[in-house]
């Protein structure tokens, strides 16, 4: 008899709350830090194909090495909070583990890297040491070539790049003393070449693209504001009268000496992007294509701000004005906004992490051009993991968390896809204490406990029972027979002022008369009543909906404890809970 084998169906895991802990490959893989571990998800598949171990330390900072040859990456560098750097690099398929790069003595926070001959690269990382390190890694090693201290500054994000028309590396570094700091390579040492000035706080994001010959150098910052700027070979030619009365860019011009060959580059700011309205967290170009044997870089920007929105700013036509050509974003909920932005490879799809580690997909549509819809994702607790179970038929799992959420994940069967993926479809609590522990008392029907004295009981709405049978695939009948459907509510919703899910039912979704709108307006008038509003779903909700839009009402509270919640559980007929508290 051959021995079970287990396999991992699922992850569900969320980002670090960390502005640089994603990346996007050009083969697809999307890499981001969850906890310890790097995760390598796969939009495609929808789901999560491998986790990297590695660290000791949370995840700050993910980045694919990309080829100059925009093919599949074979390296991806990783930072945490254990001081250290990993370099992973791709084996038959899978990637392991090969150099830890130790040297910081604070947690890293941003790393870049770039190919170098021989399949060597050159890394660069900073760090809350107040320094930045250079290594260069051959493979078998990593080694530290150069570290720049800038004393009790910190630098929040590095870019490398090469300058134009030569195999000189460039470094830019933005920190918190609002400038960004280029250092270039000469003869084996970097040495800082300019300082470029004009954001007024702390700068959060930079990232080099190759336009035409030139270097753009996207920077943003929490002044709420986007700089362009472009860094060109300068001419040694004198120009001539006319060139001369044309009114230009103040330019700030660097020389490089190397073999005895000086080099002179000139940096101007290309454009300001104003938009948002909140910090801009992460700036990133649309990723260049092969197309004829040359490399296209196309002038696609995107930008991700705590006000909850991401810009996808381009050039127009004729003009060269930098414009907004799209903005899509999250609105409602208790949560703040995005840390960072991606963009896939054909720039097709784009997405960015929040403040909370949910992921928030947009996609292009084929048919109108302009027209971004939301996409599925998957999600994850983004503290730790307390009590899960199992519901009786064995469909969905319940989870609670120290994020002082409830979760519930099933398997979503398509007619075109033989294998089903999980996704979360429903939030039924969002406390205001820890969760700590959960009891499955009836199909659609839970019991709770956090850091209170209190046990709620919760039962699920008639519209996430409905719901369930669309994704699910279980018929609808079923469910329903196997459920109080007597006096079920259609949702629930917490009320603005309260504690406590509300259940809504059919009656309370109709809307007020003008009779009832113009009447007497007290202060508890300037809030809805009710949040909830009844969709019909075929797939996976995004994250605003999973807010507002799922939750189960509290039906009953059960009392008797005088210290906070401990563990829970439930009989296997489901008709007696037993718990247990902290005691002092």
């Amino acid at each position: 008899m051959a021995a079970p084998i287990m396999e991992t169906c699922h992850v569900a895991c969320c980002a670090n709350r960390t502005p640089n802990v994603l990346s996007w490959g050009r083969g697809g893989l999307i890499a981001y830090g969850t906890c310890n571990s790097v995760a390598l998800y796969d939009p495609q598949e929808k789901g999560v194909v491998a986790v990297l171990n590695g660290h000791t330390g949370r995840v700050n900072t993910v980045q694919w090495v990309h080829r100059e040859d925009c093919g599949r990456e074979t390296h991806l560098v990783s930072g945490g909070s254990d001081s250290q750097l990993i370099v992973w690099e791709a084996q038959d398929g899978k990637f392991k583990q090969y150099v830890e790069c130790v040297g910081h003595t604070g947690p890293v926070c941003a790393v870049d890297a770039i190919h170098l001959d021989n399949n060597k690269l050159l890394i660069a990382s900073t760090a809350s040491d107040s320094t930045v390190k250079l290594w260069l890694y051959t493979g078998s090693k990593a080694e530290c070539t150069h570290t720049i201290s800038f004393g009790s500054g910190f630098m929040m994000d590095v870019s490398l790049a090469w300058l134009p028309g030569s195999r000189v590396p460039i470094l830019a570094c933005g920190g918190d003393d609002c400038r960004i700091h280029l250092y270039a390579q000469c003869n084996g040492q970097f040495r800082k070449v300019l300082s470029l000035q004009g954001h007024e706080d702390w700068i959060r994001g930079v990232e080099w693209a190759c336009v035409d010959g030139d270097l753009l150098l996207a920077s943003c910052a929490q002044d709420c504001l986007i700089r362009v700027w472009r860094l060109a070979a300068k001419s040694r030619t004198k120009r001539n009268a006319q060139e001369e009365r044309t009114i230009r860019m103040t330019e700030d011009v660097f020389t490089l000496t190397q073999n005895d060959a000086s080099s002179a580059f000139a940096v101007t700011l290309e454009s300001v992007l104003a938009g948002h309205e909140n910090k801009v967290y992460g700036v990133h170009w649309q990723p260049p294509v092969i197309k004829g044997g040359d490399q296209h870089q196309s002038l696609s920007l995107l930008s991700a701000s705590m006000d909850k929105t991401m810009i996808l700013w381009a050039q127009e036509e004729g003009s060269g004005v930098w414009v907004e050509q799209v903005r899509v974003g999250e609105v409602g909920g208790n949560t703040l906004g995005f840390y960072g932005c991606q963009m896939s490879p054909d720039g097709s799809m784009i997405l960015a992490h929040a403040f909370h580690g949910a992921l928030h997909l947009w996609t292009q549509s084929h048919d109108k051009e302009g027209e971004w819809s939301p996409g599925v994702v998957i999600s994850g607790h983004f503290n730790a993991v307390q009590d899960l179970s199992w519901d009786p038929e064995g469909e969905f799992i319940l989870s609670v968390g120290s994020d002082q959420t409830t979760r519930l994940l099933t398997p979503w069967k398509r007619k075109d896809q033989t294998q089903p993926t999980w996704h979360e479809i429903s939030r039924p609590q969002i406390h205001g204490y820890d969760m700590q522990c959960l009891a499955m008392v009836g199909r659609f029907q839970y019991v709770s406990g956090a850091d209170e004295k209190v046990l709620r009981v919760f039962r699920a709405p008639r519209n996430f029972v409905e719901n369930f049978a669309n994704i699910s695939g279980t018929p609808l009948a079923k469910l329903l027979a196997s459920s109080d459907t007597v006096d079920q509510p259609e949702g629930a919703s917490t009320p603005a002022l309260g504690l406590s899910n509300k259940a809504v039912f059919q009656g309370d979704l109709a809307p007020k008369t003008n009779e009832e709108g113009t009447g007497f307006n007290s202060v508890s008038d300037q809030y809805q009543e009710s949040y909830f509003h009844p969709l019909t779903l075929n797939e996976p909700p995004p994250e605003d909906h999973l807010l507002q839009n799922t939750l189960w009402p509290e039906v009953q509270k059960l009392y008797g404890h005088g210290f906070e919640m401990f563990c829970l559980a439930s009989d296997s007929g489901r008709t007696v809970v037993a718990s247990a508290c902290k005691v002092v």
